[in-house]
């Protein structure tokens, strides 16, 4: 199977934005909370997946949650605090580009955490999940798949792109040695927090855009009946001629560049 076309990429992504947009409007109408986790290999695709997501929504239902690595204070404080922090309220939906399950993968995977805290996560995560969701919190986690070759490609993309190269850490040009690791990692954590309540899926994001469209067809299918009424808006008239823009000191523009 071949990578899709970019035309055909953005046919069959405008009406899936449509059914996303249709979504939201059922999550603030009937002040639902949905969570949303963004998991998988580095240079997978978890910021374009998301942004192909959010690209139509109201930015006033949503909100991304990519956290950068503990202050010595979070380090200090009950691991899942400082992600509770950045959950929905009612009628709001988060997007987490990565998200809790750092200890079961990168810290786990790098030595970054000790045996005991693993084990303890993986022993409180289904517990803290269970909480959310008990509590009427929709929630369902993606593992985006990627093989090492085409991972490979993206690294070298990235790194010769000045406008990509930012996306890669010193932590991913270390973790490309443990792909077999992340892969093994992955499995023991998705055995123990795959849950009816809090489902993980996994999408192969070899092709981006395919994958993409496919992670966005199951979000919107997975979501419960969420049909509202939307009603065509009809704008008045306006009254008068329409107005120009006038102001009182015409130095304040910006110079125009074309």
């Amino acid at each position: 199977m071949g990578d899709i076309k970019r035309k055909d990429y953005e046919a069959a992504l405008e009406p899936l934005q449509r059914e996303l947009i249709d979504a939201q409007r059922w999550i603030m109408e009937q002040g639902k909370r949905l969570v949303v986790v963004f998991e998988g290999r580095d240079a997978a695709g978890k910021g374009g997946v998301i942004k192909a997501i959010t690209q139509q929504l109201n930015t006033r239902g949503y909100r991304i949650v990519a956290l950068s690595k503990p202050s010595e204070q979070e380090r200090g404080q009950w691991y899942f605090q400082r992600y509770a922090a950045h959950l929905p309220g009612a009628g709001e939906i988060a997007l987490f580009d990565r998200s809790w399950y750092n200890r079961a993968g990168v810290e786990k995977v790098m030595g970054f955490c000790s045996d005991a805290e693993y084990r303890h996560f993986l022993e409180q995560c289904p517990r803290f999940e269970r909480l959310l969701t008990d509590a009427g919190t929709l929630l369902v986690k993606y593992w985006l798949t990627v093989d090492q070759a085409q991972q490979e490609e993206r690294f070298a993309e990235r790194a010769s792109d000045p406008l990509k190269r930012w996306k890669i850490s010193p932590i991913d040009v270390a973790a490309r040695e443990k792909y077999a690791e992340y892969g093994k990692a992955r499995d023991a954590m998705i055995a123990v927090t795959h849950t009816p309540e809090a489902p993980w899926f996994l999408v192969d994001f070899n092709d981006q855009r395919r994958g993409r469209l496919n992670l966005i067809r199951h979000l919107v299918d997975w979501l419960p009946d969420r049909k509202v009424p939307d009603k065509p808006l009809k704008l008045p008239k306006l009254k008068g001629k329409p107005g120009r823009e006038h102001v009182a000191d015409a130095s304040r523009w910006v110079e125009s560049y074309w």
